[in-house]
Parts: structure tokens; C-alpha cells; sequence
């Protein structure tokens, strides 16, 4: 895992060039190098997971490519035999040298054959041609931008674009409207006008020149197969996902440092350790222990403790982080290091469990993301279908049962009330039409609200929003549960979960695998029929019958459990102070003119009172006046 940028197209100056090394130098402390040559500038940071040897650093130039290359390649010693099969001779042991052999043996042909994370710039010394790629789940991160003299500058993060080039890039409100909806930026938007995301499965082609253009090695619709192509039995889709993901697991221990793992004793993660553990014996694991109060407040199980039992069980060493950290201290770091307006507190967890795994000597962990939005596993899934039910109902009786529920209150001072709040959530779209009621499952704002909230032109981007989801979701099949996971997978996954995790885990330093974000996974799930997914209201069903075999059924049964941070205690105790001069004053989102400051007020008002759970969104909108203060906006 590294930070990579660069400049092709024009010369790039060299303190430019400093300055993009320097901003990416969290994501790798261990070796730095900057390469030049006519109109490219290469940069790299190296964090040493594969041949730790000088001889692997960054760039790597070799028989007239250079690459610089962010990311692990899984398969590259199958790779690397069949290079040197065809008369590759090699000179490191690093996955970095067979990717270079594999683009000049394959070309684009060859990016498809990887297997890992990645996202790589590769330049031809003789033209000064050069190509940039991303792995096809976007994984891992790249952002550019086509400057004024021609070249086309690229990074890791869009912090290292923001050194090179200051005061050079001017806000897209619009995003900020996008991020207020989802509490993250879609992957085809960007808070910054001048800066692009590289699509996931994308290539773009760069001339000496600075004309480029973009091409995909691999596009999602490559996931979706006919009924008669997916597995028809309960005992076959079980042996299937066990087989592809068991092999996955075994393909993500490749590493020349250890491997520990995050561990918070749901099923997902219990199970990659489980797999893990049985290749590497004893390994090091992290987990995140709550207070008492704080979990009482959330209604959060006692994750801690679920951990330790798998901890005991496999025989693994667990390492339980107390969560005493300065919250507001860390929301500036953590608001900076996530690049774009994300009001995600998970970020905190993955910086604190990977902070303390860096202290201890460990560089990489394994994380079980990705199970939730392929297989069934998120609380909206199961809710989206009881609406199809639910819009079969009378009319008069649904009215009933509003009525009802907005009488519920959502919280006390001191307690929150789970029931409540999730009626609340689930009337708030369970009548609307089966695109718009997933959409609006997980985003914070229904039409009239955003209007009331952002003005005049909301109304309009509301629709644009909602038309883009719409069309992702559509094109996810005709099944139902297809459709939410395709469209998790192209958005809620690439755009928040793989976001947060690569810069909250780099921001320390570390690299952080995903198992379940793996070709053959993801392609073995998408082949698994619904029904499978989804069993008489259990989620997850099929990955449960695997964990089965592995797994304890306490920890196999266990309730669903939301990575996150204690937020409602947050933001009405420990922060309230911060989210007054943030949210509600002059000095912050109040006076900026760009939101309605009486809707602020009501906002925060009826989430102290406990008529309504704000929580999440008054802790979005304290992290984008952040995000603003950080930036000078």
C-alpha cells in the first residue's frame, strides 16, 4: 500500500512535485521517490508490504517503463511464473515488477487478469506516453485533474492535488448538496470542479501532450448472469461462496510483514479471521470497547464481548481499544485526512484500530466490508422488501400507523429507543415507489426537507440525484435484492465504505485487505439467487451457512450490529458546545448563506428534545463546517 501522483502533459515544477510527495508521506513512511523525465513527473510513497528491499522502491523503472503503483496484487506469483515462462527474467521479489511485465506482455488485457487492489500510473520513456488504472471495485483511490497548461496531474488523495496546486480548484456546491444527501460524495462527482475520481475498472490514456482519454478494462454489468446461470440450490450457493471465499482469504495473506485483522465479533469479520487463522495460527486482531453509557444510549450490543468469545474460540490474540480519544480533537485530522465531505464516524474506528495496530508493529489487517451490500446483509435490505408489502396495505390503515409512530418519541437524554427510531425510518419511505424507497432507506433528507434545507435550486438537484440513482438501480436486473446489491456495490460501497477505510487506515499508516471485495466473491454472490440471501427474514442467510462450519452459533446468530460510533451521546453531550458554534452560530453553517439557518435550529432542537433522531445528520453537517473551516472556504 502506497501513495502515488504525478504530473504528464508539461513539465512539472519541482516544488510542485515536493509538495505531492510530501502530502501523500502518511501513506507511505517508509521510502520515498520522485522520477522525471521531458513532460512526466512520477511520484511515490512506499508503505513495504512485498519484498521490503530497496531494490522494490517507487518508481520502478525497467527496460523503458516506469511505474508507480498503490495497491496489493494478490495472484502476481501465478503471474510472475507465467511471465517468466514466456523468457521474463526479474530482479525483485515485488508484485510491483510482475505488474510492469504484465502490462508490457498484455497491455490493458493484462489489468484484467489481476487479482488485488490497485491503482497504478505506468509511462513509456521513449514516447512520454503514459496510462493510468483502477482495480474494478475501486478499492483503491485515484483522483485528476487536467491543468490549465495542458498536463494532467494526478494522486492518491485529493489533499496531495490541493498542495501541488493551490487556490486552484473552486467548490461544486452541487457535490456539496450530494454529500449532505448520502453523507458521502457518489464516485462520479467531486467537491472540487477541476478533479475527476477514475472510474472503478478504468484506464485513462495520456499523451505527451496532455490529451487523454478514458477507456474501461471492465464494467459492472459484468456481475449480472441469467436465472439459468445461478446456483440452484441452498447447498450448492453455500458450497460455492464457502469455496470463493475461502480462496479469496488465502489470496489476501500474501505479505513479507504480518497480518493481524479487524475483529468486531459480527459474523463477517469473525469469519475472515476464522479463515485467516487457519493458515497463519496466532494472529494479532483489534477491536473497539465502548462505554457502558454510551452504549446504552446507541441500544449497542456489546461488540467487545462477542469479540473476545471468537478471540478465545480461534485461538487468536485480541487487542480491545478503549474508546477515550478527544473526538473533537481528532474530527479536524480525520475531517482532512477523508479528503471530501464524509459524515461517517466509522472513520474514527478504522483510524483507532489501525493507529493502535501500527503501534504494535503491525502494517496490514483484514477487514470484512463488503459481505453486507452483496449478500443481503444491511437492516435497508430487509426493509425494502417488507415495503413492497407494506404499499399493499389500505390507505387508512397506513395513515393509522403513521400516526402512531410520529407520536413515538426517538430518544432521552440519556436512552435511545431502537423500535422507534427504526419506524420512524422505515415510514419515511415505505411508500414511495421500489427505486426512490431505496434510495431514501439510506440517505438523510426527503425532497421537502432538502428544499427547505438548501433553497431554490435543490428541487432541481434533488431530481438529478434521484435520477442517477434511479438508473444505476435499474440497471442492476429484475430481481429486487440484485438491484440494491448492484447499486451498492457501484456507490454506497466504492463511495463511503472503501473511502473511509483507505484514507482512515493510511492516515496511520497502514494497509487494509477486504476479502469480500474480491472478483471471484463478489461474482460467486451475484450468481447466488436472492432467496438464498434472504430466508424467512434472516440475512446473510447463505454466508451464515458457511460460517456455520466455522464459527460458534452464538456468534453465528448474533444481532446485526452497525460499525459505527456513539453519535446520539455525542453530539447532545461531549459535543454539543462544538455543534452550537458549527452548525447553529453565525461563525458557522448559520452564516454561510448556504443553508436555511431556521431549519438548522429545528434540526438540532428536536433531536435534544428527543422528538426526532438527528444525530447522524447534526454530526454530518459538524463535519462539512469543519471540512469548510479546514479548507478556508
Amino acid at each position: 500500500m502506497c501513495g502515488i501522483a504525478g504530473a504528464v502533459g508539461a513539465g512539472l515544477a519541482p516544488e510542485a512535485a515536493a509538495r505531492l510527495s510530501v502530502a501523500l508521506a502518511h501513506r507511505g513512511p517508509d521510502a520515498e521517490g520522485i522520477w522525471r523525465q521531458g513532460t512526466a513527473t512520477l511520484c511515490h510513497r512506499r508503505l513495504s508490504i512485498i519484498d521490503v528491499s530497496a531494490a522494490a522502491n517507487q518508481p520502478f523503472e525497467k527496460d523503458g517503463l516506469v511505474i508507480v503503483f498503490n495497491g496489493e496484487i494478490y495472484n502476481y506469483q501465478a503471474l510472475r511464473a507465467e511471465l517468466a515462462g514466456q523468457g521474463v527474467a526479474f530482479r525483485t521479489e515485488s508484485d510491483t515488477e510482475v505488474l510492469l511485465e504484465a502490462w508490457r506482455a498484455w497491455g490493458v488485457d493484462g489489468v484484467r487478469r489481476l487479482r488485488g487492489m490497485f491503482a497504478f500510473a505506468i509511462v513509456e520513456v521513449t514516447t512520454g506516453r503514459a496510462w493510468l488504472a483502477r482495480d474494478r471495485f475501486g478499492i483503491k483511490p485515484l483522483f485528476y485533474t487536467a491543468r490549465p497548461d495542458g498536463a494532467v496531474a494526478f494522486a492518491s488523495e485529493l489533499g496531495a492535488l490541493e498542495a501541488a496546486f493551490p487556490g486552484a480548484f473552486t467548490l461544486d456546491t452541487a457535490t456539496v448538496g450530494a454529500s449532505l444527501l448520502y453523507v458521502f460524495v457518489p464516485e462520479d462527482r467531486c467537491i472540487w470542479r477541476e478533479v475527476r475520481k477514475l472510474p472503478p475498472g478504468g484506464v485513462l490514456a495520456i499523451e505527451p501532450d496532455g490529451r487523454h482519454s478514458l477507456d474501461r478494462y471492465w464494467r459492472a454489468s459484468e456481475l449480472l448472469v441469467p436465472p439459468a446461470e445461478q446456483l440452484g440450490t441452498a447447498r450448492g450457493a453455500r458450497d460455492a461462496l464457502a469455496a470463493a471465499l475461502a480462496g479469496s482469504v488465502e489470496a489476501h495473506l500474501v505479505s513479507d510483514v504480518p497480518v493481524g485483522a479487524f475483529l468486531s465479533g459480527g459474523i463477517d469479520s469473525s469469519l475472515i479471521v476464522a479463515m485467516a487463522a487457519r493458515h497463519l495460527g496466532a494472529m494479532d486482531c483489534y477491536t473497539i470497547r465502548f462505554s457502558d453509557e454510551a452504549r446504552g444510549h446507541e441500544r449497542m450490543p456489546d461488540d467487545a464481548a462477542y469479540a473476545q468469545r471468537v478471540a478465545n474460540h480461534l485461538g487468536v490474540r485480541l487487542t480491545p481499544i478503549d474508546l477515550q480519544a478527544d473526538v473533537a480533537g481528532l474530527i479536524p485530522k480525520m475531517v482532512a485526512h477523508l479528503g471530501e465531505p464524509i459524515g461517517d464516524s466509522a472513520a474514527i474506528n478504522t483510524f483507532l484500530m489501525a493507529e493502535a495496530a501500527r503501534s504494535a508493529g503491525t502494517k496490514v489487517l483484514l477487514s470484512g466490508m463488503g459481505a453486507d451490500e452483496v449478500l443481503g446483509g444491511y437492516r435497508r435490505h430487509r426493509a425494502a422488501l417488507l415495503a413492497r408489502h407494506y404499499r399493499r396495505v389500505p390507505g387508512a390503515a397506513r395513515r393509522g400507523v403513521g400516526k402512531l409512530v410520529d407520536l413515538m418519541p426517538a430518544s432521552t437524554r440519556s436512552r435511545g429507543f431502537v423500535a422507534s427510531r427504526w419506524a420512524k425510518r422505515f415510514l419515511q419511505f415505505a411508500e414511495l415507489p421500489e427505486a426512490d424507497a431505496y434510495m431514501r432507506s439510506y440517505t438523510y433528507f426527503g425532497p421537502a426537507e432538502f428544499a427547505e434545507l438548501l433553497g431554490p435550486a435543490a428541487p432541481e438537484l434533488y431530481e438529478t440525484l434521484r435520477g442517477d440513482h434511479a438508473a444505476l438501480y435499474a440497471a442492476g436486473g429484475t430481481d429486487p435484492l440484485e438491484r440494491m446489491a448492484f447499486t451498492d456495490v457501484n456507490h454506497f460501497l466504492v463511495a463511503l465504505n472503501q473511502t473511509y477505510t483507505d484514507r482512515a487506515s493510511m492516515a496511520a499508516s497502514t494497509e487494509v485487505r477486504v476479502p469480500f471485495v474480491d472478483p471471484e466473491v463478489i461474482a460467486t454472490a451475484f450468481r447466488i439467487p436472492s432467496r438464498f440471501k434472504i430466508r424467512g427474514g434472516r440475512m446473510k442467510s447463505v454466508l451464515k451457512d458457511v460460517a456455520a462450519d466455522w464459527l460458534p452459533d452464538e456468534i453465528v446468530d448474533r444481532p446485526k450490529s452497525s460499525f459505527t460510533m456513539p453519535l446520539r451521546a455525542w453530539v447532545k453531550n461531549e459535543l454539543a458546545e462544538m455543534v452550537d458554534d458549527y452548525v447553529l452560530s453565525a461563525q458557522g453553517l448559520a452564516g454561510r448563506g448556504m443553508f436555511d439557518a431556521g431549519v438548522l435550529t429545528r434540526l438540532v432542537a428536536d433531536d435534544r428534545s428527543g422528538r426526532a433522531d438527528n444525530a447522524q445528520r447534526i454530526w454530518h453537517l459538524l463535519t462539512m463546517e469543519q471540512w469548510f473551516r479546514n479548507h478556508r472556504v
